[in-house]
């Protein structure tokens, strides 16, 4: 069974209403990224941080995914689907995608100070105060800037074993994360799924689809099934 991977960022959720960062409007904004996504922040203001995360679970209860989602989901029946990515919430696993890679965390989980202990909390709320066992406070299971991303060489590996790579609504610019490219086996199919224009130059046989992330895997799932059979 061949082993698709898809590398999925903010571009990936955004059909779906869930803001993203870099886009005019967008949540950069609206807020400092050193104040809310850094630990520097966390220990600056970590009361403007509970809020941010709060605000972004509270948000999850009013967004579904998408059919870029449903698509990457459904592609399980006929290949193995890993799907790595940079965004925290839990869209691609309401979609039914059963293997997933959160390189920043998770939304809708919260830990002590240091990682060790991971609690779901769902949509809930952190309140400021609220600590863990071990007595240290509950902070959100966010990798901020200025952390190390402790789950890049799974993901570079899982790369390394691709048979296809799906690049999905990010711009690969913010690093460990578009470093992972360059693991992929030489000669594979690459597809690049992005509305916006991207620079590919160093992607391997990339193939574009300039659209969002549901229209370009309705493309691109017509590529892979042809004459109604997986190519």
């Amino acid at each position: 069974m061949k082993h698709i991977v898809f590398l999925t960022g903010a571009g990936m959720s955004a059909e779906s209403g869930i803001s993203t960062f870099r886009d005019s409007n967008g949540l950069w904004e609206q807020y400092d990224v050193r104040e809310v996504a850094s630990i520097e922040g966390w220990y600056r203001n970590p009361d403007l941080i509970l809020k941010f995360y709060n605000d972004r679970r509270a948000q999850l209860r009013e967004v579904e995914p998408n059919e870029g989602h449903k698509i990457i989901a459904a592609l399980e029946k006929d290949l193995q689907v890993t799907v790595v990515t940079q965004n925290v919430d839990d869209l691609h696993e309401r979609a039914g995608s059963s293997r997933v890679i959160h390189l920043h965390g998770e939304l809708t989980k919260v830990c002590n100070e240091n990682k060790t202990l991971i609690y779901d909390i769902g949509t809930g709320v952190i309140n400021p105060g609220d600590k863990a066992e071990d007595g240290s406070r509950l902070r959100p299971f966010i990798v901020w800037f200025g952390e190390t991303v402790p789950l890049i060489e799974r993901a570079a590996e899982i790369v390394s074993t691709a048979d296809i790579v799906v690049i999905i609504g990010t711009s690969m610019q913010v690093y460990p994360a578009a470093g992972l490219i360059h693991y992929a086996k030489g000669g594979i199919p690459v597809y690049l799924i992005d509305p916006n224009p991207v620079d590919s130059s160093s992607y391997l046989q990339v193939e574009i689809i300039r659209e969002k992330a549901g229209k370009g895997m309705t493309i691109l799932r017509e590529k892979l099934y042809k004459n109604g059979r997986l190519f």
